[in-house]
């Protein structure tokens, strides 16, 4: 026997549907980066983007557990000495809710061409609305 390696035809991919109300960060990110990769089918291969589409809506609503909703920091730097941001969790579900959730899954996806390739099949929503119904996703109860 010979082990199977899908080709980019023998992918069929799926949209889904997450809504994150009331749901904890790090929980609800782990499940998306499970579907991005594409780990819930049987034909799963590391090296190849096998995933599904996530369409995640009402970011602005997770929460975090513990005191980590006032703990919590957000890092970049511009690379100049000093460059160093810091941006608080409540900053940030204040002004860009849909990049925390970003943040979270794509430290969960692998860090290489295959990583950003599966990042991108992540569209992520502060609202409860979404323009891909063409697509007819199907919701996913988390």
């Amino acid at each position: 026997m010979r082990t199977y390696s899908p080709k980019k035809g023998d992918i069929q991919r799926e949209w889904f549907v997450v809504d994150a109300q009331g749901k904890t960060l790090g929980r609800l990110s782990s499940e998306i980066a499970k579907i991005l990769r594409g780990k819930h089918k049987p034909t799963f291969t590391p090296h190849v983007d096998c995933g599904d589409y996530v369409i995640v809506i009402n970011a602005d609503k997770v929460r975090l557990t513990g005191r980590k909703a006032s703990q919590k920091m957000y890092y970049r730097h511009s690379g100049y000495p000093g460059g160093l941001r810091e941006i608080p969790w409540r900053e940030m579900m204040e002004k860009h809710p849909e990049r925390a959730v970003e943040l979270a899954v794509r430290g969960m996806l692998p860090h290489n061409s295959v990583g950003r390739k599966m990042f991108k099949k992540l569209k992520v929503y502060a609202s409860d609305s979404h323009p891909h119904q063409a697509q007819k996703p199907t919701v996913l109860e988390l």
